[in-house]
């Protein structure tokens, strides 16, 4: 009896321990915990003038935009390309949407605010309609194709600023990236619905099955019917959108448009958050959970760096090798070779299989000399 009941507990423990969201989880509670040394009421919340304040909530409030592109990083990097441009379009969008504003005479007049926001987030999805045109109709490879508005994006962003700082003072644009409600930092809010949606039509519809099989095979994917360009340009737009919705944040939380460093290298950081999360940069399966959690492990992992006091010269450096430890411990084979075959790959498991005897080989009937392929109309 007690020999089965410890093989019981080795064996919940190794399907523990092989969940894709084990280790993430697992760096951002020791993230957390290495901060109580240094702030011994790193997880205390208080409640001052009706609202939260701690470092939990912090975590959360200014992870807020490099979770929203990172979720729409995914699902481009689940059909096998990238983004480069949301950096340069979260500049664009805050530097469009402040620089409007400010030309209003009444800055606090909703109307004004949500033409203004409006005009921004279309920016966005224009940006996003030409990566995809660029990508699916013209065969670019999606690291050129998305460079070219990283670069010139970014440039297009000072000009409608005029190499300046814009600076505006609404209240109401102010909510969106620096308010509350229901005592909680309104960002929030924002992330959780646009998280929603995403899980919503990814999961509980057929989108998310064709996004994964476009990542796995766009061609065969093709053959069989399904319009993948059009996908890629939708995912494109998405990811655009979501990176408008972050400029809108983070020129709200400060009040102000900066067309040079507004989201800059936060593409850097949405993809690690990505590769944390356990979606393959090859493209195929994706874990919209994973990716939050990345992007949580990150904004943790900047909040540590300053508590601990890490030298302002060595902080990068540092921040780089703590996020290749966490990359190390998500691969099977490194765990087997540091800590055991206890966490190491499944036995049996080899490129994805499942853990079965190969099955014998399977005669596939020739098709008929006059039957017509399948063709799609794009």
């Amino acid at each position: 009896m007690a020999t089965t009941a410890t093989t019981g507990t080795a064996s919940r423990w190794r399907a523990l321990t092989h969940h894709h969201l084990f280790w993430p989880v697992a760096v951002l509670i020791a993230l957390l915990l290495i901060n109580v040394p240094f702030t011994p009421d790193f997880f205390s919340i208080k409640m001052t003038d009706g609202h939260l304040y701690g470092s939990l909530v912090s975590i959360v409030l200014f992870g807020s935009p490099l979770i929203l592109v990172a979720v729409g990083m995914t699902l481009v990097i689940a059909t096998g390309g990238i983004d480069l441009s949301v950096g340069a379009v979260v500049a664009i969008t805050g530097a469009l949407t402040c620089s409007y504003i400010s030309d209003q005479a009444d800055q606090n007049a909703l109307a004004g605010v949500f033409l203004a926001m409006g005009i921004g987030l279309v920016a966005a999805v224009v940006c996003g309609l030409w990566n995809g045109f660029l990508v699916a109709r013209m065969g670019i490879q999606p690291i050129i194709a998305t460079l070219i508005i990283m670069v010139a994006g970014r440039g297009v962003a000072q000009l409608i600023t005029d190499g300046q700082i814009i600076t505006i003072n609404s209240e109401p644009y102010k909510l969106i990236g620096g308010g509350y409600w229901l005592t909680l930092p309104f960002s929030i809010f924002v992330v959780a619905a646009v998280v929603a949606v995403t899980v919503a039509l990814t999961r509980k519809t057929a989108l998310g099955l064709l996004v994964e099989s476009v990542g796995g095979n766009a061609e065969a994917s093709r053959l069989v019917g399904i319009r993948s360009r059009r996908i890629k340009i939708m995912v494109y737009v998405f990811c655009a959108l979501c990176a408008g919705i972050a400029g809108l944040m983070i020129s709200s939380n400060t009040s102000a448009a900066d067309g040079n460093n507004a989201g800059l290298w936060i593409e850097l950081d949405a993809i690690l958050a990505v590769v944390i999360g356990g979606t393959s940069l090859l493209g195929g399966r994706f874990s919209i959970g994973g990716t939050v959690i990345g992007a949580l492990v990150i904004q943790t992992l900047t909040t540590t760096i300053y508590t601990i006091g890490v030298p302002t010269q060595t902080n990068l450096v540092f921040k780089a090798a703590v996020v290749i430890v966490v990359c190390l411990l998500q691969s099977p084979k490194f765990r087997a070779k540091v800590f055991g075959a206890r966490f190491g790959p499944k036995s049996g498991a080899r490129g994805g299989g499942t853990g079965t005897s190969p099955a014998a080989p399977v005669k596939t009937p020739a098709a008929p000399a006059d039957a017509a392929p399948k063709m799609e109309v794009s």
